[in-house]
């Protein structure tokens, strides 16, 4: 049902993130005005709503006939006339900030002066995005994961003006699509979901780079005995290795080898037909549960646990946030600090100190939160305490 005091909802993108969120929006009721920059994208954006509805129809997902939610929906090019008179603007545009600092700049002349102007970022500043206007504090991220229409989670995310009131507002808003929102409370590049998500990314491509597991390997391990719902080179070849890559050069951390020589030689995964793994004639990710069992997969899951310390010990996230976010954005078994509790904390601090000493890279120094935890008894579960607590426990 649509919110009290928002009854129309401008989205500023009609590609594969746009599109979705104008359905999302509709199909919840409100009024709709998606925008895009040219004729022809906002034409395709429109038929891929219609084309969709038309699956939700088929499979008895939405209680509307398609053509009701369409008319709720109306399409521009024009972006004076596509906020006009809007309570709500979600910009969906090209992952750029010189592009969305662009837009929000132009919002600031265009956009009603009570009007939320929401970000769908998945990486970039929101503080940075915000600068571009000259209300800040009307300005929030909201990272709904693709396709919108199917996943349940939305990251609702503060600049460093944002009020708590445009923050409130737009998560009573997303959940009135029927999303769940998770607040991240500082704008800490990756937010929630990609930072810890990183981590199980990157580790098994450092370790590969060293010759310390292979690829199959990792992917079945973490899979076949650890419940995750694809490998991290699997993820790598669906949502193309060049992605990753470019998060992490413009957060200016390193890359592994291994990722950097797929980049170079243009090896991005499905997208070109050969990735970590050959898809053009061949089977794909061929790994089996026969491949697991020698890949070291707890170093893996200690650094996702010391990424949600430093969230968590940063009050960027409450440690519900962060194993919600994971479990909804990722489809993950568990989050991070119900599974690092369950493991045992003093185990994941124990295996971070050994990297760390050994290695020396920054990627393995403990999260003071973690060490707090430790130092003082909440190690998990066993103890009764831990990031969450437990039954008998203090």
């Amino acid at each position: 049902m649509p919110r009290d005091g928002i009854d129309h909802v401008t989205v500023l993108g009609a590609g594969n993130m746009g599109h979705g969120i104008a359905e999302v929006a509709a199909i919840a009721g409100y009024d709709v005005t998606m925008r895009d920059i040219e004729e022809g994208i906002v034409t395709d954006g429109y038929g891929d709503i219609e084309w969709s509805l038309g699956k939700l129809a088929e499979s008895g997902d939405i209680e509307e006939s398609p053509d009701a939610v369409l008319d709720r929906i109306d399409t521009t090019v024009d972006l004076a006339e596509a906020v006009d008179g809007t309570d709500f603007v979600v910009e969906a545009g090209p992952e750029r900030m010189d592009v969305k600092r662009d837009i929000f700049g132009d919002l600031d002349e265009f956009a009603p002066a009570d009007a939320i102007l929401a970000t769908n970022t998945s990486s970039l500043s929101i503080t940075d995005i915000s600068d571009a206007t000259d209300s800040p504090e009307r300005v929030v991220g909201t990272h709904f994961f693709n396709p919108p229409v199917r996943m349940e989670l939305v990251e609702v995310i503060y600049g460093a003006e944002t009020s708590d009131e445009t923050a409130e507002t737009a998560a009573a808003l997303v959940e009135s699509f029927g999303k769940t929102t998770i607040y991240v409370r500082k704008d800490v590049n990756g937010f929630v979901v990609n930072s810890v998500l990183g981590p199980y990314m990157q580790e098994p491509a450092w370790m590969v780079s060293a010759e310390e597991a292979t690829v199959r390997g990792a992917d079945a391990t973490l899979v076949h005995e650890r419940d995750y719902p694809m490998g991290p080179f699997e993820l790598g070849d669906l949502t193309g290795i060049d992605i990753g890559y470019h998060v992490r050069r413009e957060a200016g951390r390193p890359v592994p080898p291994i990722i950097e020589e797929k980049v170079e030689a243009d090896d991005l995964g499905r997208k070109t037909g050969t990735g970590y793994y050959e898809y053009e004639d061949c089977p794909g990710t061929d790994y089996t549960a026969e491949d697991a069992g020698e890949f070291d997969w707890f170093r893996v899951e200690a650094r996702m646990v010391n990424e949600a310390a430093k969230l968590v010990g940063d009050d960027v996230a409450a440690p519900e946030a962060v194993d919600t976010g994971m479990r909804l954005g990722t489809g993950f078994p568990e989050g991070p600090c119900r599974r690092g509790d369950r493991l045992g904390l003093e185990r994941a601090l124990e295996t971070l100190r050994a990297l760390h000493g050994e290695t020396g890279e920054d990627r393995y120094e403990p999260a003071d939160h973690l060490v707090e935890l430790v130092e003082s008894g909440n190690t998990g579960e066993e103890a009764g305490r831990g990031f969450h607590g437990y039954d008998g426990g203090t």
